[in-house]
């Protein structure tokens, strides 16, 4: 028995979901063929039919009580859903008629092979025209023919994200005809690119997926605000431009995420808790955070100013910075969840640094430092590490990012603890204030129950009384 064989015969799904197109001609395709020969775990099927991909479709929902619905209008797609989602099926008619013709019209070689579903009572024939096995072999992508990122430009992007996900290298000819085509990507739909771009940054090396659509001209025209970085100079205290800097804090990330006990000793466990946890957009919190990384300082062009002395200065840039995050996640036809949490995550990554000339924290330190950051107090304090480690090899002297790193470590608990339990709740209630100072309803009745809660989480009000004085004094 064959690799392949041996594979489809562990892969029992393959032939439970397939059984009802048995007797028709009907093939495995795409991405379905190229986990399977890598022996990569399936779950996502893809299927194309001679004949009506609707009915076919729906042979498959019957035989297994799962839902049916049509995926795209345009290419006549349906999919089929387990009821237990464990499971999913894509089911598209033969493109030119032909098996052979349906693969000549896909993006890469390995992405071109077809094996079809009547597996009895012969093993079955892999249909590989392109050479897709040797590829895979080799490791390496290359593009079917020169006409296929003109027939879909989201291919340039899907290059990226298949080389970073799979560890592929790109054939120069496959890179040479994507930064040719870089600049029809913007006529592909919003989702559809943001779809590849998250696939990309959640993948085992998101950094090589960014430096390959940096490499064929794409990032100009998909995030033409990373690419506003190049060149644009900083301080002393950064041994690199805006657009090196950014893509060490990446860097830097990657690495926490792989150690985060080296930083945050036995917090690290529960920060990946919180990481590991969904966000937004099929995302997880730590997913999201590696978004961060690129756009924390996405300002930074715009507020560029030097001073009298000569001191490059970014005023401002981090409040910049939050707006385009939002600007750019609607562009994409991204959540404003995810739009939301990278904009606090800009517009708060220098906190914890101000901090550091703080010491020692009080209470009070702490208590603003969380109600500042909040909801992303535990993430922003991880996007300020990965942004101080990044300055490594500069003019910055070792002791000062010690610094930095031992405030992170005194915070973390705490953030963890405040995403759990939130700000102490105060002694008395808005409506008991105004009833007992006489005043009326409104701003200062916020700013008030503020300061006794501040005053709570610092110890120095612990009863009702103590708040109301608090509260008198402060008028």
């Amino acid at each position: 028995m064959s690799g392949l064989e041996q594979q489809l015969d562990r892969a029992r799904t393959v032939d439970r979901v397939g059984a009802p197109l048995a007797n028709e001609q009907a093939w495995l395709v795409g991405g379905t063929v190229r986990d399977l020969v890598m022996a990569r775990p399936v779950e996502d099927f893809d299927i194309a039919v001679r004949g009506e991909a609707e009915s076919s479709a729906r042979r498959i929902a019957r035989a297994h009580d799962a839902h049916v619905f049509p995926l795209s209008e345009e290419f006549g797609a349906w999919r089929v859903t387990a009821a237990d989602r464990s499971w999913q099926a894509d089911v598209t008619s033969l493109r030119e008629g032909s098996i052979e013709s349906d693969l000549a019209l896909r993006d890469f070689t390995i992405n071109a092979m077809a094996l079809p579903l009547a597996r009895r009572p012969e093993p079955p024939d892999l249909v590989d025209p392109h050479e897709g096995v040797s590829d895979i072999e080799a490791r390496r992508l290359r593009v079917v023919g020169a006409r296929s990122y003109s027939d879909d430009p989201l291919r340039v992007v899907r290059m990226a994200r298949l080389a970073c996900e799979l560890g592929f290298e790109v054939e120069p000819q496959t890179l040479a005809l994507a930064t040719a085509h870089a600049a029809e990507i913007e006529r592909v739909a919003a989702e559809r690119v943001f779809y590849e771009l998250r696939r990309v940054i959640a993948s085992p090396d998101p950094l090589r997926g960014f430096e390959l659509m940096d490499s064929a001209a794409l990032l100009a025209v998909l995030l033409p605000e990373l690419e506003a970085l190049k060149g644009v100079g900083q301080n002393p205290y950064h041994h690199l431009d805006v657009w090196g800097h950014t893509f060490e804090v990446l860097r830097c990330m990657l690495d926490l995420e792989r150690g985060l006990d080296e930083v945050f000793g036995d917090a690290a466990s529960r920060v990946e808790s919180e990481l590991g946890r969904p966000l937004a957009d099929e995302l997880t919190r730590g997913e999201a955070l590696r978004f961060a990384a690129l756009f924390h300082d996405l300002g930074k062009p715009a507020t560029r100013t030097v001073n009298e002395e000569g001191r490059v200065l970014f005023w401002g840039h981090d409040e910049v910075g939050a707006r385009i995050s939002i600007d750019i996640c609607r562009r994409l036809h991204a959540s404003s969840a995810l739009g939301d949490y990278l904009a606090a995550l800009a517009r708060h990554h220098l906190r914890l640094g101000f901090m550091v000339h703080e010491r020692p924290l009080t209470r009070r330190h702490v208590y603003r430092y969380m109600r500042t950051c909040e909801p992303v107090e535990v993430e922003v304090t991880v996007l300020s590490v990965a942004d101080r480690l990044a300055t490594a090899g500069s003019k910055t002297k070792p002791q000062a990012i010690e610094g930095h790193l031992e405030v992170a470590r005194e915070l973390m608990p705490q953030a963890l603890t405040w995403r759990t339990q939130g700000p102490p709740e105060p002694p008395l209630r808005g409506d008991e204030l105004i009833d007992e100072l006489g005043i009326e309803s409104g701003p200062q009745v916020g700013h008030l129950l503020e300061l006794i809660r501040e005053a709570t989480f610092a110890g120095d009000v612990r009863s009702r009384e103590a708040a109301l004085e608090l509260a008198r004094s402060a008028l």
